[in-house]
């Protein structure tokens, strides 16, 4: 499934796997990993840098779309980054 994270009017999409009961609470364990990361790496890539900055409770997220397959997700994925263009994804 296709699901963005939205702070400050900036956008991140990114795909994840149904691993839970409904869409969004997978989403919601996936949005806990980036979180993780983004306190125990030190990357600086757009997303983790705007959790540091802004806190992950300013974030909200949702689902975008729901695909069947790895591939189909992430070809669903890039076109809806090529058409949003989402500042918190890496370029």
């Amino acid at each position: 499934m296709v699901y963005q994270l939205e702070v400050q009017g900036m956008l991140y999409i990114g795909i994840t796997v149904k691993s839970r009961s409904t869409p969004l609470r997978s989403v919601w364990d996936r949005w806990q990993k980036h979180q993780s990361r983004a306190r125990q790496e030190n990357k600086s890539w757009p997303l983790y840098q705007a959790i540091r900055k802004y806190g992950a409770e300013s974030f909200s997220y949702s689902v975008v779309e729901v695909v069947r397959g790895k591939a189909v997700a992430h070809h669903r994925e890039r076109e809806i980054i090529r058409e949003v263009k989402p500042l918190l994804n890496l370029a």
